[in-house]
């Protein structure tokens, strides 16, 4: 059995991907999550119809929505990951050895199940320092009791229960759950799809407004809606491309040289170059 797996982000104009067969589909509490076999690209999981990752090109998002931050920080030891049921960002993040505890809270246990069983390379579930909790992230990063040096949020598009995702009083309850050098990481869409634009606009508003620094980044990612992706990053007062942080990253990046595919110093300083037309959005 072969087919195709299309999903549409502007009209009919969209991605198609050749499929050999469904591993995995479940209507879960929350979402519809499916995982696919494809011909090219290794497994594939989309949740309600939208790409999440696949085997081959994980790595560029889970690289990028971890480093840049955990590199900015100058001594992360606490993070949380608000989502990233795949267990990909917990993954990269684990690879920083100075970082001592990560919980990660993803509201919906099918997410986990699925990408342990059929993406098994992608997390690292069985490390001690790991604590997957299922919950609601918006409710529980407003009832943290201990803060984290560094937040990602690994959520899906601004639909369901990854909407509060883009809320304000979200924003504001991470900024309070932050140490004091506290840094936010965040996917925040692709600057290309018109229906995206008032949700970028929006969040990048919504951090301007929160945090002291707020910067967007980019990163190009082969099965993501136009290959274009969006990153946030917001701090207490660290500034990304500050001379301190890219020593740090020079001085940090040779115990990564076996497992880094796409993050590197060039890449985190480029990363913050934003097309005209993106900055538009922003202003």
């Amino acid at each position: 059995m072969s087919f195709q797996y299309n999903e549409y982000y502007n009209g009919t104009t969209g991605l198609t991907v050749g499929v050999k067969q469904v591993l995995f589909s479940e209507k879960s509490p929350y979402q519809m999550v499916e995982v696919y076999e494809t011909d090219t690209w290794g497994n594939l999981m989309t949740i309600d119809g939208m790409v999440m990752l696949s085997e081959k090109d994980e790595f560029v998002y889970h690289e990028m929505m971890t480093h840049v931050g955990l590199f900015a920080h100058p001594n992360p030891k606490r993070v949380l990951i608000i989502g990233g049921g795949d267990g990909g960002s917990a993954r990269e993040v684990l690879r920083h050895t100075g970082v001592e505890h990560v919980d990660m809270v993803e509201i919906d246990e099918a997410v986990v199940r699925a990408s342990k069983q059929f993406m098994p390379e992608v997390g690292d579930f069985d490390n001690p320092k790991l604590a997957v909790l299922y919950e609601d992230g918006i409710a529980f990063v407003k009832n943290v009791k201990e803060p984290y040096d560094v937040i990602i949020i690994d959520g899906s598009d601004p639909v369901g229960p990854a909407e509060g995702l883009f809320k304000k009083d979200f924003y504001d309850a991470c900024y309070e759950a932050l140490t004091e050098d506290g840094i936010l990481t965040a996917q925040t869409e692709s600057p290309w799809v018109p229906s995206y634009h008032d949700s970028i606009s929006g969040l990048f508003g919504i951090l301007d407004e929160v945090f002291t620094v707020s910067k967007m980044y980019l990163a190009y990612i082969p099965l993501y809606p136009t290959g274009m992706w969006s990153m946030a990053y917001a701090s207490k007062g660290i500034d990304p491309l500050s001379d301190e942080v890219l020593k740090r990253i020079e001085k940090g990046l040779p115990g990564f040289n076996t497992t880094m595919k796409y993050y590197n110093k060039e890449v985190h300083q480029g990363a913050f170059a934003i097309p005209n037309f993106v900055k538009t959005l922003l202003s």
